[in-house]
């Protein structure tokens, strides 16, 4: 199988922001700002947050609320969008892996994806100069 070319002729490592990543993790809603304090100090310069509910391997868990026992599917998690560059990325997923780890089930997904453009709106600068 051949490298994927784009019709510039430019193979994925040539192409247009491929220096630059994005890493959403979703954590538990109490390990919010020991992660931001921990990305702070790697020299992260902002995130986006969102409050989000979800469910994987632990699948909710029952809570009795004025006698009656009821399921809850969702639970409470904070999903963390970080915009780095690529050669900040290792750094920064393993700074959230082992300050949101509590050893407990649920403790929540990173996942790292590349980034083909960015643009700071004010300035116009792109890809690792808008970060």
């Amino acid at each position: 199988m051949t490298d994927a070319v784009n019709p510039l002729g430019l193979r994925p490592a040539q192409w247009k922001g491929t220096t630059v990543k994005l890493i959403i993790a979703a954590i538990k809603p109490f390990k919010l700002e020991e992660v931001r304090e921990a990305l702070t100090a790697i020299g992260v310069r902002g995130m986006m947050v969102t409050e989000i509910k979800g469910f994987g391997s632990q699948s909710g868990h029952t809570e009795i609320y004025r006698g009656a026992e009821y399921a809850v599917n969702f639970v409470p998690k904070v999903k963390l969008e970080i915009v780095v560059s690529a050669a900040m990325a290792d750094q920064v997923v393993e700074t959230i892996q082992t300050t949101a780890k509590t050893d407990k089930i649920g403790d929540g997904k990173i996942f790292v994806l590349d980034v083909n453009q960015a643009v700071r709106v004010r300035t116009g600068e792109t890809n690792e100069e808008a970060l």
